[in-house]
């Protein structure tokens, strides 16, 4: 089996970048790159992966029935991951782990647009976003969403930030009885 060349597989990591920074070390990590089988072009051209498509760099972690990636001038211009569903996870810095889902996500790396499709799903520690197309820029951590046909709408939760119960909240500066005397 060959492998697609590394400027291909280092555009893939960007697909896990969420609104945080992946964790630096992930970068410097060797790249396991595994499928039953590739066909194409590694050079300028397409370059196609097929049946349990597994891309590893440090802690992300993609799962794929197809990988499919466009190279002009010897760089990636843009790929596309297929599968029931496409699986994206990736520790983030000091909050945890990022997983993502879809039947299709697709990169395009000049604009820096991830655009997920069917089913789409996005589980950050700090919200959860879920629709049937979400697209998220990149370059300004900017998410974009539309719902499935059944509910047509999008749906998001994000968690409440939330006081230990052993901390009692604060009494404001000026708590005065109403009088203007104390206590």
């Amino acid at each position: 089996m060959k492998f697609p060349s590394l400027p291909l597989l280092a555009s893939l990591l960007l697909v896990a970048t969420q609104p945080a920074v992946a964790l630096k070390s992930d970068r410097q990590q060797p790249l396991d790159v595994k499928a039953d089988s590739t066909e194409g072009s590694l050079g300028d051209g397409t370059a196609t992966l097929r049946g349990n498509v597994e891309i590893r760099q440090g802690t992300l972690l993609i799962r794929a029935d197809i990988a499919s990636v466009d190279k002009v001038e010897g760089r990636v211009r843009r790929f596309e991951l297929n599968g029931n569903p496409v699986h994206l996870q990736q520790e983030i810095e000091e909050q945890g782990l990022v997983s993502a889902e879809a039947r299709k996500v697709e990169y395009e790396v000049a604009t820096g647009i991830v655009t997920l499709t069917g089913a789409a799903d996005v589980n950050h520690p700090q919200y959860h976003i879920s629709g049937e197309v979400l697209r998220y820029d990149m370059n300004i951590q900017h998410f974009e969403g539309s719902g499935d046909d059944d509910q047509g709408r999008i749906r998001i939760r994000l968690d409440p930030e939330v006081i230990p119960d052993d901390v009692a909240p604060e009494s404001p500066p000026d708590a005065e009885q109403e009088d203007g005397s104390e206590g």
